[in-house]
């Protein structure tokens, strides 16, 4: 690895580059080291060293070890990677190291601003997959849900920030007439819902309203069941099953799915059974990737690299792994629009909030 990395900076040194290959070059090794140090900032997440940092000055490593009750050798070469790369600032004189405030404000569990660390345990995530990935390159298909290791667990986290603790003052104010009904009570479902935070969060809001949760893995559907009942409710019940197969018509007044059409084997027939499951005059409310749906228009997007990575590792294969069309997160806007009209939505409003830089969001309506 080393050799490899002296080799590149050999070429680019005794070359004669022209400024666009010496510029590319540069990028390469920007791009390298940033994604070394994406690992690191999973890590310190994971690990809680950056919520260990913070109030606590100057450290050495054998002070952030013992904090964060940590191995110090590993601490220590955590702090390089840290110091290195910007995150943390070191001070030459004493050689301790400190996380500036502005800086621990987006990273740890407790991040002020939301915990933009949380993103990059993705890295790991779904590079764990990569020589399945490459296979699939090879030789088409995809893979289960079953095949990433923490998936669900990262995806909890990242929901947790974006759905859960914005839905009384943010998401469900784009349907304002939803919380009166919710209140008096209506039944509501959340169709691919994962581990069931955002429904158990509306669950005890609303103790008056029947909620269903309806998910394809049988684990989290487990999980989810188990965190309802240690919380002692009885309004909320999970379900595993395939979207693209749900039965029934005039089930539900509020039908809700929080980043999960994309996924679908057959995201249109998913769309259509949420239409045939609503009751007259019922709301769908989705969260999707907020992107355009031709490539170049979003090349100016901040988030795009991650969005068609992270399409391509897991949301476009898991489609394909089930025989899907492998529709992938960023269909984008235009084509969301198309789909929920062949659905039979005839009104949509599309809203963008100010803490989800992410995600659009989909008030739908039949009539």
């Amino acid at each position: 690895m080393c050799s490899n990395v002296n080799l590149m900076t050999e070429v680019i040194e005794s070359e004669a580059l022209s400024a666009e290959e010496e510029a590319f070059a540069g990028k390469l090794t920007e791009m390298v080291n940033h994604g070394m140090a994406g690992l690191m900032i999973a890590i310190g997440h994971r690990t809680g060293l950056f919520s260990a940092m913070k109030g606590g000055g100057a450290l050495s490593s054998d002070d952030l070890a013992k904090r964060a009750g940590l191995n110090e050798r590993y601490v220590r070469e955590w702090l390089g990677a840290m110091a290195t790369s910007g995150i943390v600032l070191i001070d030459r004189a004493s050689g301790k190291f400190v996380l500036p405030a502005a800086h621990g404000a987006f990273l740890g569990t407790d991040a002020a601003h939301g915990s933009m660390s949380s993103y990059f345990q993705y890295l790991s995530v779904l590079g764990s997959v990569e020589t399945r990935i490459v296979e699939c390159f090879e030789k088409g298909g995809g893979l289960s849900y079953g095949d990433y290791d923490r998936f669900h667990e990262c995806m909890a986290e990242d929901s947790y920030q974006t759905v859960v603790a914005a839905l009384e003052d943010a998401i469900l104010p784009l349907a304002p007439w939803t919380i009166g009904q919710l209140e008096a009570g209506i039944d509501v479902a959340d169709v691919g819902c994962g581990l069931g935070k955002a429904l158990i969060r509306l669950a005890g809001l609303f103790p008056n309203s029947r909620f269903t949760g309806f998910d394809l893995c049988a684990d989290t559907v487990r999980q989810a069941e188990s965190e309802a009942a240690e919380r002692g409710l009885d309004n909320v019940r999970f379900v595993q099953a395939d979207a693209t197969r749900l039965e029934g018509a005039g089930l539900f007044d509020l039908i809700v799915t929080f980043d999960a059409i994309h996924d679908q084997a057959h995201p249109a027939a998913v769309l259509a059974h949420i239409r045939r499951l609503l009751k007259p005059g019922g709301t769908y409310l989705m969260q999707e990737i907020g992107a355009r749906t031709a490539v170049a228009d979003n090349l100016d997007h901040p988030l795009a690299p991650f969005i068609y990575t992270v399409s391509c590792m897991h949301c476009m294969s898991v489609s394909l792994g089930q025989g899907g069309v492998g529709l992938g997160a960023a269909w984008g806007e235009e084509l969301a629009r198309a789909m929920l009209a062949d659905a039979g939505f005839t009104r949509v409003e599309v809203h963008q909030l100010p803490h989800d830089q992410m995600n659009n969001y989909f008030v739908c309506r039949p009539d």
